[in-house]
């Protein structure tokens, strides 16, 4: 049948705010999933925002679902429609703006949400707004399992966590030789996480290639045959590549020599790498994070007067003089100490914000006009598309006031701090595992933004009312995954700024565990239809290693208060926003 003309206008509403639900799947809930790679510095934040643009854009293009439900986690029947194409066109129209309204919301303010909860709000609002609050299930079969969700989730990845952080931490990190038994324990580290990601991508990662239904004897060789060959690879070329790094100190092996393989071995180092296994040869995990490094602001105000008094005479009189030129106007007789401490922090991290020149008179003016373009709205773009990989998140995470300041100290404290040697055997692992997860989130989750469009697209194109799946057209996977990378890219550094070091210490070692223990619960409650999120996988995970440290301290109480809170918020404010918008207009005046 031919499309919905008169509602061009919707689908064109859809369109523009599934871009920005996508924009902010990509600013918040996978930027969320790679604040542990960051913050573990396995990954610098350039580099993570690579990784995630490939693999979840591949993930949601090459393998990602090609039929949506056309009801999220069928939280209510389409039959409270009546069968109306053009009220459910309306009704989807809404659900994209609510979703997206809140997400962007949650994200400028630095909230931790999950996207998929945020979806299905939306969706029960509509549901409310078209057929009252018995057209939703509030069972366990619908609403019941996504409160149940909010202790099972952090339970279930805070135990799976739990379990790997304390082997690795008595095993490897406390032995009499971590370096040589992280060594040794290396192989059978890549197999299990070989084989847990396969089964992530086999169950959970590949809707559109119905891998979960292959036989149980063809998954199980896949499995174990993906984790044996891992394992081999990790001996014959991982294994003499970091022995290199980490035992010879060799800081002149660069990456492209991983694929010499064997030959390292015979690699002769340079006379002096004995003495480079920081910093050169291995990066210093734990910078920024010793006592010595915290630096309140009030000290380093105290520090640059100090330096001012120790100016020479000659310099004193230039510096007098040059204040002595400024005009009464331009002086503070009584600078604000806190003024100062806001304007520090707002751009601690951040690059610096283009000088904007000034004009006289109204910009719309002609002459002014150019001058507005060129010279202020152009590197003001600029600066909205690349200040984000130009930030420095551990530089963020580590400001604030002098309060704040203190209470993170006091955090990092308590977290025992082991050998940068054994914890770059660690960063490999937990980078394969960000990216794998990061691979089965953009096959499997960018549904949550493009879910719901698709419905809109099939009914506005065919006029027809859909059935309970949805066909999900490739343009659609594609402007799906480009627009969460765009989010990740421009503006994921805000979400990261407040996570990871801000909630507890991170190490590769710890950030290996949490990653590991939340993609073990996604795979088991794939199979076993339990409902989690991997935003509250992660955040279960990351207490649950906090506190492996031996002291509930070492765990920023406060900001995971904060984060619950707004898991809270998701579900009531998407599904107000989406169920006032759709009642509004179903009930607006209309000419007779």
């Amino acid at each position: 049948m031919a499309r919905f003309a008169q509602y061009d206008y919707l689908f064109a509403f859809s369109l523009i705010f599934a871009f920005l639900d996508a924009y902010g799947i990509g600013a918040n809930d996978v930027a969320n999933s790679f604040a542990t790679s960051v913050s573990s510095r396995s990954l610098t934040f350039r580099q993570a925002m690579l990784a995630a643009a490939v693999c979840e854009f591949l993930g949601a293009v090459l393998v990602g679902a090609r039929v949506a439900s056309t009801i999220k986690n069928g939280i209510i029947s389409l039959s409270v429609f009546h069968n109306d194409p053009e009220v459910l066109l309306l009704a989807f129209t809404c659900a994209i703006v609510g979703s997206a309204t809140w997400l962007t919301f949650a994200t400028r303010h630095a909230m931790p949400v999950s996207t998929t909860h945020t979806t299905v709000g939306s969706v029960i609002g509509i549901g409310i707004a078209a057929g009252g609050p018995s057209a939703v299930k509030w069972g366990w079969d619908g609403v019941g399992q996504i409160f149940a969700s909010w202790g099972i989730a952090p339970c279930i990845a805070g135990g799976f966590a739990s379990i790997v952080y304390l082997i690795t931490k008595y095993v490897v990190l406390r032995s009499k030789n971590p370096v040589k038994m992280g060594l040794i324990t290396a192989p059978v580290y890549f197999f299990i996480v070989s084989a847990i990601l396969t089964m992530s991508i086999l169950w959970k990662g590949s809707p559109s290639l119905n891998l979960d239904e292959l036989p149980t004897s063809t998954l199980v060789a896949a499995i174990i045959g993906t984790g044996a060959v891992i394992a081999a690879l990790s001996i014959l070329f991982w294994l003499p590549y970091v022995y290199c790094h980490v035992v010879r100190g060799d800081y002149t092996v660069k990456w492209y020599h991983f694929f010499l393989g064997p030959l390292l071995w015979r690699r002769t180092p340079p006379a002096d790498a004995s003495a480079f296994t920081a910093d050169r040869a291995v990066p210093d995990y734990y910078a920024g994070h010793r006592e010595e490094d915290h630096v309140p602001a009030t000290v380093a105000s105290d520090d640059i007067e100090a330096r001012a008094n120790d100016k020479t005479p000659g310099e004193t009189d230039e510096l007098s003089q040059k204040g002595s030129s400024e005009s009464p106007a331009t002086k503070v007789p009584h600078p604000s100490k806190l003024a100062a401490e806001v304007e520090n922090n707002d751009l601690a991290g951040r690059p610096p914000p283009p000088n904007y020149r000034t004009f006289d008179g109204s910009w719309m003016e002609p002459w002014n006009m150019y001058t507005v373009l060129r010279y202020n709205a152009l590197p003001w773009a600029w600066y909205c598309l690349s200040a984000g990989l130009r930030t420095d998140i551990h530089k963020m995470q580590m400001s604030g006031t002098d309060k704040e300041q203190e209470r993170i100290k006091a955090i990092h404290s308590r977290a025992a701090q082991y050998d940068n040697k054994v914890e770059h055997l660690f960063s490999f692992m937990q980078v394969m595992t960000a990216c794998t997860a990061s691979f089965a989130h953009g096959a499997n989750d960018v549904s949550n933004a493009i879910g719901p469009l698709s419905v809109v697209y099939g009914v506005w194109s065919t006029s027809e009312f859909p059935s309970s799946k949805a066909s999900v057209p490739i343009w659609i996977l594609v402007f799906g995954g480009a627009a969460i990378v765009i989010g990740l890219g421009t503006y994921g550094w805000r979400l990261m700024s407040v996570l990871g070091n801000r909630l507890t210490l991170h190490s590769p070692s710890r950030g290996f565990s949490m990653e590991l223990g939340a993609s073990i619960t996604v795979v088991l409650a794939s199979q076993l239809s339990i409902p989690v999120s991997s935003t509250q996988s992660i955040t279960g995970a990351t207490v649950a290693v906090a506190l492996c440290n031996g002291d509930w301290r070492a765990m920023n109480w406060k900001m995971l208060c904060w984060i619950f809170f707004s898991w809270c918020l998701t579900l009531p404010i998407a599904g107000t926003i989406s169920g006032c918008l759709l009642g509004i207009i179903l009930n607006a005046p209309r000419w007779s």
